[in-house]
């Protein structure tokens, strides 16, 4: 999967929205692609180096998932608790990746509450 498939997937989401909230720190830009839906953070990751993603998670399921995976561990400047970072290219399958995305929007257009900080 290379970036442009990757981005195409998750604009295909209903209600998905994409920025570059981090261009202007202090100490430089950060090219960080965002992915939201319902105004809240689902997946991101740097558009110079598409190696790791970033990508909200169920807590107890992120538990599973570090456990399962070699290549899931933890995430890229967010809660541990309730993101996951996922090591492209390694022993997660494309086909589970896209899952976890697809679960990441889920949780946060199907949860009356949303639980946890973005």
């Amino acid at each position: 999967m290379n970036i442009e498939e990757f981005r195409d997937f998750c604009l295909g989401l209903p209600g998905v929205t994409e920025k570059m909230p981090f261009e202007k720190f202090a100490r430089g830009r950060l090219p960080i692609l965002v992915f939201y839906v319902a105004g809240h953070m689902f997946c991101y990751f740097n558009i110079d180096d598409f190696s790791l993603l970033t990508i909200k998670c169920d807590p107890d399921k992120a538990v599973e998932l570090r456990e399962r995976y070699a290549d899931i561990g933890d995430p890229y400047n967010g809660n541990r608790r309730h993101w996951i970072g996922v090591r492209l290219g390694g022993d997660v399958p494309d086909a589970v990746v896209l899952d976890l995305v697809r679960e990441a929007h889920d949780l946060l257009t199907n949860s009356p509450v949303r639980g946890g900080r973005s």
